[in-house]
């Protein structure tokens, strides 16, 4: 059987880190995308096969030269694991700016957007799977946090219209919401339940 292929968005920390290492040690060539080649290149650990691919998820650009630096390298794709993401501004919707609103979404939904729309034309001939990270917030938001509950709430809107537009391709997708996870952002922000710091990016 052929080595089967994964990209994992946001995978120089937390889950996307765990992820990534759990393919590795079951036989999968990964490429980690992130903002810090150093941190992905620790993911990787020096792993044959796989690649650290330094982008900006939120720069289509960016986004297209990965997804080809991809094609070039294995010639096909079998799994996205969108993960990258950030929490965005703590603050009601009445304190809420817009600007750091929008980066949020930027990055949470429209990056996941552009890295689904690279990966699922990757995914036309041969098929895949495209594994969305929403959160508990695509559900049920936590207080002062508009702006994520919103970029995930996309996310869940994404995960559906795949599964639509993939099926004459045998593309699917999947969505995980994940609640407090213990990662190096929990550790920040303490196990108590309340608001992250504003900009916390988990994609680094």
């Amino acid at each position: 059987m052929d080595t089967r292929i994964a990209v994992i968005t946001g995978a120089g920390s937390g889950i996307g880190r765990a992820v990534a290492r759990t393919l590795i040690a079951r036989g999968w060539h990964v490429a980690a995308l992130g903002r810090r080649r150093d941190r992905l290149e620790e993911t990787l650990n020096g792993a044959p096969g796989c690649l650290a691919i330094e982008a900006d998820i939120a720069a289509p650009e960016a986004v297209r030269a990965a997804f080809a630096q991809v094609a070039e390298t294995y010639g096909r794709l079998n799994v996205l694991f969108n993960n990258a993401g950030m929490f965005g501004p703590a603050d009601d919707v009445g304190a809420a700016d817009w600007d750091e609103v929008a980066q949020t979404i930027d990055v949470n939904a429209t990056g996941a957007f552009y890295c689904a729309s690279a990966a699922f034309d990757l995914m036309r001939e041969h098929g895949g799977r495209i594994i969305n990270n929403g959160s508990i917030s695509a559900q049920v938001p936590r207080p002062h946090s508009a702006a994520y509950a919103m970029s995930k709430h996309a996310v869940a809107g994404l995960t559906k219209a795949i599964i639509i537009d993939g099926r004459p391709h045998r593309i699917t997708a999947t969505q995980i919401d994940i609640g407090n996870a213990a990662t190096e952002i929990l550790t920040a922000i303490g196990t108590g339940g309340g608001s992250p710091p504003a900009r916390w990016i988990e994609a680094c």
